[in-house]
């Protein structure tokens, strides 16, 4: 039996390391366990290829509520090979 592979989070989620048919799950635990750290800019590379994992990301990403913005990558930052993520704060609780 493997063990699942340690994931730093640090706002770069590179998918290289992980089974397509993971993604699905994985992105919104990473996200979501970057935004409890207070990451909102984080950058998920997929690879180019023919864009299959991509626009599955992309797919993911459109149905988190969380997500404020998205777009891929300047290429200093993976071009299209990499999604930059803009994520919204967590809301504060204001009752006393």
């Amino acid at each position: 039996m493997t063990s699942p592979l340690e994931q730093p989070i640090d706002g770069v989620l590179d998918l290289h390391t992980f089974q397509p048919r993971d993604v699905k799950e994985l992105v919104p635990d990473y996200l979501a366990a970057c935004r409890d750290r207070g990451l909102l800019q984080v950058r998920i590379v997929h690879g180019k290829g023919i864009g299959a994992l991509r626009e599955t990301v992309h797919a993911v990403l459109k149905k988190l509520p969380y997500v404020k913005s998205f777009k891929l990558a300047d290429e200093g930052a993976g071009g299209w090979g990499a999604t930059l993520v803009e994520l919204r704060e967590e809301a504060k609780n204001t009752e006393r």
